[in-house]
């Protein structure tokens, strides 16, 4: 396997899974959605990667207001309340037994199509949801050690072509940013925004560090990134400059430290960009302060 921000120690209770498919469980060698299914024709849905932690779902309300928030703005009737997809989530990991270290990739789809084609018109039924929940634990090579980046040729798009704060299954501007970084050496992709400003990563938000101060981009064109929220959120309470705003490529390769926040992987430190080693090569003390300050603002979410 690639390394990466996902990158996971391998788990052989993995290959036994149950999945959820619109209220049904199958094994995961059998879990089927149709080849009509909106999603697969022309990447017409939503989803949200959410955790389990101490047999609690980390940060649920924030992923929750985000996932309907996305249903909404396609115009998407996901078919269940906020209770009911909770429901859904709790009979998954139960269903499995799993209570720690789990990460759960929920999908929704507008549902099946009775010809390939775009309208919604003609979708026939409800929407499709699908749950994998899998027992995934960060790789700590990965976590320590940090990952490199390379800067994509393809751009984060305008928010009135694709709004990149939706967290929809339209994707592969992103996929094709990755496999530039991956050709290039890089583990993963830092992309720019339609301006030339640095934007977010191919998979995660992107952060740097200088002098006292920590930036990071508009939001205007970036997922709207749970995790990122929460670390700029613990960085002010903790009397640490924060800045929402555009800046070059030149301030990334001078920064005194990098790195990409996620749901999976938390904060993973940034340690070259485009062959610059930035700071000492290493993750950085306010990289740690603040990994640290998000695992105890993840403690308290939990314990609400």
């Amino acid at each position: 396997m690639e390394k990466s921000t996902h990158s996971a120690v391998h788990d052989p209770r993995n290959d036994t899974v149950q999945v959820y498919i619109n209220g049904d469980f199958y094994p995961r060698a059998e879990a089927r959605i149709s080849v009509f299914d909106s999603g697969f024709l022309v990447g017409d849905g939503v989803w949200e990667g959410i955790r389990l932690h101490e047999g609690q779902f980390g940060f649920l309300d924030r992923h929750l207001d985000r996932l309907f928030a996305g249903a909404a703005a396609i115009h998407l009737d996901i078919g269940m309340a906020r209770t009911e997809v909770v429901a859904a989530l709790q009979a998954t990991v139960d269903r499995n037994a799993m209570h720690d270290d789990v990460h759960l990739r929920l999908m929704v789809t507008r549902g099946d199509k009775r010809t390939p084609s775009q309208h919604p018109a003609n979708t026939v039924g409800g929407p499709n949801m699908v749950i994998i929940a899998e027992h995934k634990a960060a790789s700590p090579e990965v976590t320590e050690s940090g990952i490199s980046l390379f800067t994509a040729t393809v751009r984060r798009p305008a928010p009135d072509t694709l709004d990149q704060r939706l967290n929809c299954h339209s994707k592969l501007h992103e996929v094709i940013a990755l496999i530039q970084a991956v050709e290039a050496g890089a583990d993963e992709a830092l992309m720019l925004d339609p301006t030339g400003a640095v934007a977010t990563c191919n998979a995660t938000n992107f952060f740097v560090v200088r002098s006292t101060e920590l930036w990071t981009s508009t939001g205007h064109y970036c997922l709207n990134g749970i995790t990122r929220e929460v670390v700029l959120e613990v960085a002010e309470a903790d009397g640490m400059a924060t800045r929402q705003q555009p800046f070059s490529l030149t301030d990334v390769y001078s920064a005194d430290e990098a790195f990409v926040t996620g749901t999976f992987g938390g904060l993973t430190p940034v340690v070259a960009v485009d062959g610059r080693t930035i700071g000492n090569g290493s993750g950085g003390p306010v990289t740690a302060r603040l990994r640290s300050l998000y695992g105890k603002a993840l403690a308290a979410d939990l314990n609400r």
